[in-house]
């Protein structure tokens, strides 16, 4: 299979400092690939070393099986779209569109036809006499993402785009921006710290953290199956609960809770009886006042702290009888649960299959990426 984009055992250093540390993946042509990490997880650094902008300590990086080492960035088949889309204010959108042409000494009618053809692909076929003030800001992002398209790159680089719009826009942008990337075609690699956008845009997503890809997968693999503490934590909204294991015979293990409460944990070949574990169970996954028994059901008796209302996303924020912890549940929208109020008992319910369990860790995020 030809591949748009292929890193083999990336590596970048400074100094003593490891910010990409020994990366391998593959895109295909023409799939959305998200690289997903807090700030500080070496996921920018790794976006300018495939630009060119950083040179590589080791590792190969290559376009369409084309190794890039000692390619300048102009030369290579990719261009970068910045989070401040550096537009040009002096210039009108065509210009600005036409800007890259001209510096590659392209002339005339060439440059008219392929501007407005980019044009008409990002849906704004009668914006090119527009200076950017008129612009609104998913406009400016469809533009600064036109003038890289014009440029016919084999691979498009996105670091962080939608960061400087508002929520509501940042909302719409993402569903814009998948729809566009499957219009135009073209390889999108996006760099975010924001796991939504990851995951509604994406074929494919890889999550970092300390410079090292935790998981490679779709988004759903992501969010059904983590396969790490830190995925699990970083993907979704997920209830942790700190455990210690028990042997159960057969290779099966029990989860002991601060409460005192036992709870069979889907069975792995990682798991080992002991202190220092996390389990995982996302709000969705947990019902309020299971009508099952225990042993088909997980149970843990909690008590309402509050009501989290935000229409269809509306929560339960409850704390498990003889903790501290806090724990979300997701509250279905109908009438069952209306009579429920702040200080209220509760049992809380989950499948044992919908839960994970991993060995803790600490989250590692560096100074720089």
């Amino acid at each position: 299979m030809q591949y748009a984009l292929s890193v083999r055992n990336l590596t970048k250093k400074f100094s003593a400092f490891t910010a990409v540390d020994n990366v391998s993946f593959d895109v295909e042509d023409g799939k959305f690939f998200s690289i997903l990490g807090p700030s500080g997880c070496g996921k920018t650094t790794l976006l300018r070393m495939i630009a060119g902008f950083y040179t590589q300590t080791d590792g190969q990086i290559l376009f369409g099986g084309q190794d890039m080492t000692n390619v300048a960035p102009n030369k290579r088949p990719v261009n970068l779209v910045f989070q401040s889309l550096a537009l040009f204010p002096m210039m009108n959108v065509f210009e600005n569109i036409a800007f890259g042409l001209r510096r590659r000494g392209e002339k005339g009618a060439a440059i008219s036809r392929k501007v407005n053809d980019v044009l008409e692909r990002v849906s704004l076929p009668d914006a090119g006499a527009k200076q950017v003030h008129q612009l609104s800001g998913g406009q400016k992002q469809r533009i600064a993402i036109a003038r890289c398209l014009v440029l016919e790159p084999r691979v498009l680089l996105l670091d962080e785009p939608l960061g400087a719009l508002d929520a509501k826009l940042r909302e719409h942008m993402k569903v814009e921006l998948k729809k566009l990337q499957a219009q135009v075609g073209t390889t999108f690699i996006y760099i975010t710290h924001d796991q939504s956008e990851a995951m509604v845009m994406s074929d494919q997503v890889a999550v970092m953290n300390a410079g090292r890809f935790e998981q490679v997968g779709t988004p759903q693999d992501l969010y059904h199956g983590p396969s790490s503490s830190f995925v699990a934590q970083f993907v979704g909204s997920n209830n942790k609960l700190r455990v210690s294991l028990r042997a159960a015979g057969r290779g099966k293990y029990v989860a002991k809770y601060a409460n005192g409460l036992q709870y069979p944990v889907p069975e792995t070949d990682y798991l080992e009886a002991g202190d220092g574990w996390d389990l995982f169970v996302r709000p969705e996954a947990m019902i309020i006042n299971p009508s099952v028994q225990a042993g088909d059901f997980n149970l843990m008796p909690a008590t309402v702290k509050s009501i989290l209302f935000d229409g269809g996303n509306s929560r339960l924020l409850v704390s498990p009888r003889g903790t501290d912890d806090e724990l979300v549940v997701a509250l279905p929208q109908n009438r069952q649960y209306d009579a429920i109020r702040a200080g209220d008992d509760v049992t809380i319910g989950w499948d044992p299959t919908k839960s994970v369990c991993y060995k803790s860790v600490d989250w590692k995020l560096y100074d720089e990426e």
